[in-house]
């Protein structure tokens, strides 16, 4: 792990310990400095204030998705879904601090708003991202598919942080595949055909834009 991102997650569990044990209000900088063995001035260079410390996973993550969505991949459906996954891994990886923060951010109303507001962060970006993927697509099937991809990850990751079970990626990537199923836009592409002659057939569900996108890939 790179030193920067050693020292921010220091600074993040020694936080969410100290909002967890007097309360966010009742939790100064200065206390979170002096918990994380940082100066004053670091913790200001690492995040605006004790807001961002709490949301500072999704800071990084939301670089790292636009990154990997800027890429450029041959099914956009998929890129999102995958997306997702890596968001949910990436809690999984610590539910232990990825449930101490959602206590948090339940008993604060100032944070529970700006977890509204993170959350369709993810949601307009994964629609930015189809509708510069797929030319033509109706905005409708972009926010539609990326708002069904967001609420279905959210749903899943909260069976993690409410519980004290494991709930593994295979949970979330199973209600995705469902998502793309009932979306009209499975997981596949239909299989080459040995002439000149194209046979296609898709789900009656499958937005245009993706029936297009399907079409160019058999015959270019």
């Amino acid at each position: 792990m790179h030193e920067s991102a050693e020292l921010r997650t220091g600074v993040v569990a020694a936080a969410l310990e100290l909002f967890a044990s007097q309360g966010f209000d009742q939790t100064s900088v200065e206390q979170i400095a002096k918990a994380a063995g940082v100066s004053r001035s670091t913790f200001f260079r690492q995040f605006g204030g004790k807001e961002d410390v709490v949301f500072a996973d999704h800071e990084v993550l939301l670089e790292q998705l636009r990154a990997f969505l800027s890429e450029g991949h041959d099914d956009p459906w998929g890129a999102v879904c995958a997306a997702s996954e890596s968001v949910f891994a990436h809690f999984a990886h610590d539910p232990e601090l990825a449930r101490r923060r959602y206590q948090i951010v339940r008993q604060v109303p100032v944070l529970r708003e700006r977890e509204i507001i993170t959350v369709f962060r993810y949601e307009r970006l994964f629609d930015d991202y189809l509708r510069g993927s797929l030319p033509g697509i109706d905005p409708l099937d972009a926010v539609g598919f990326s708002a069904l991809v967001t609420a279905v990850h959210n749903h899943v990751l909260r069976q993690l942080l409410r519980g004290k079970k494991k709930v593994p990626l295979s949970t979330l990537q199973t209600a995705l595949a469902d998502v793309r199923r009932r979306y009209g836009v499975p997981s596949g592409t239909a299989t080459e055909a040995p002439d000149d002659v194209v046979v296609a057939v898709f789900p009656r569900s499958m937005p245009i834009a993706e029936v297009t996108r399907r079409l160019r890939t058999q015959l270019d």
